[in-house]
């Protein structure tokens, strides 16, 4: 058994030791820099001798970076740094500058709300649309059209965009929602054919949440409609009530599809029950009601 005598030599030489290495450390002007920043004692800052010179390295890396992309710290656009707390230090990971313009920059997106879509379409921007197909001329002049009167008493109308797959479609719209997020006006994007699967198998959760807002958002895509596996629930209870909703209501509403309207009207016709033409023609009405429609004739841009 270690006696007494020797636990209070082992503790002091340890001391020491910690001593010893936060005055050497004194010797780095990064350290200094970092310490001076802090109202304590030395006998308290050498107990984080190397927690403090991991701050020091990082706070370095940050006077001479130019931008996120350079950032060398452990986790790009923060810094590591202590923090005095009851008489001792903590630490934890604060956002650089850049890291907070960036952060500022991109708030806005914070007002779309993606459901079952490609998490990429929050960067769809306006300015990268393909400026060398002038089948879009169309869609961007609706675009201009519809933000610039978006605060009349009456809302303008959506757009039903239909065409071939792979011509961007989607990403024309989001884009389109990106510029509205920047006037802090949200919008939700859902992709229906995995939305009415998911919303399906959510009835005891949070099913109730997820159609309530998609029925009150103010603005809304129905990305690809049409593709989905149509039943007499997904058409009357929740694609009617929506758009009967949003209708009554005027809340614009965009679709996306592969389909003409003479084609989705086909497709919502027919379910495992049967042909129904009468609901299926109310649908469409509704979505005539709720936008224009503007076929989009363009390159399959995935290829």
């Amino acid at each position: 058994m270690i006696g007494i005598q020797k636990l209070i030599q082992i503790t002091e030489n340890e001391k020491n030791l910690l001593k010893q290495n936060f005055i050497k450390k004194l010797e780095d002007p990064k350290f200094v820099s970092v310490i001076h920043t802090l109202s304590l004692d030395d006998d308290i800052l050498m107990k984080y001798t190397s927690s403090l010179e991991d701050c020091a390295f990082e706070f370095d890396h940050c006077q001479a970076c130019s931008g996120l992309s350079f950032c060398k710290n452990k986790i790009q656009g923060y810094l590591y740094a202590p923090k005095v707390q009851d008489d001792s230090l903590i630490f934890e990971y604060v956002a650089c500058s850049y890291q907070r313009k960036m952060m500022e920059d991109t708030k806005y997106k914070e007002n779309i709300t993606l459901f079952e879509t490609p998490k990429s379409l929050i960067e769809a921007s306006l300015k990268n649309i393909y400026k060398d197909d002038k089948n879009r001329i169309e869609v961007v002049k609706q675009f201009k059209y519809f933000i610039d009167h978006y605060d009349d008493l009456e809302k303008p109308r959506g757009i039903y965009l239909y065409g071939s797959f792979g011509t961007g479609k989607s990403y024309l719209i989001a884009a389109l929602f990106n510029e509205l997020a920047k006037k802090g006006i949200h919008s939700a994007i859902v992709y229906v054919p995995e939305f009415l699967r998911v919303l399906k198998s959510s009835f005891d959760s949070d099913y109730e949440d997820k159609y309530h807002y998609i029925k009150t958002v103010p603005v809304l895509l129905l990305d690809d409609i049409g593709a989905e596996n149509l039943t007499a629930w997904s058409r009357d209870e929740i694609l009617g009530t929506i758009l009967q909703y949003r209708m009554d209501e005027k809340l614009p509403t965009f679709f996306t599809s592969n389909l003409d309207m003479k084609q989705l009207e086909e497709h919502f016709s027919m379910t495992a029950s049967g042909s129904d033409k009468l609901k299926a023609r109310r649908i469409v009405e509704r979505i005539h009601y709720l936008s224009k429609d503007i076929k989009l004739a363009s390159e399959n841009r995935r290829n």
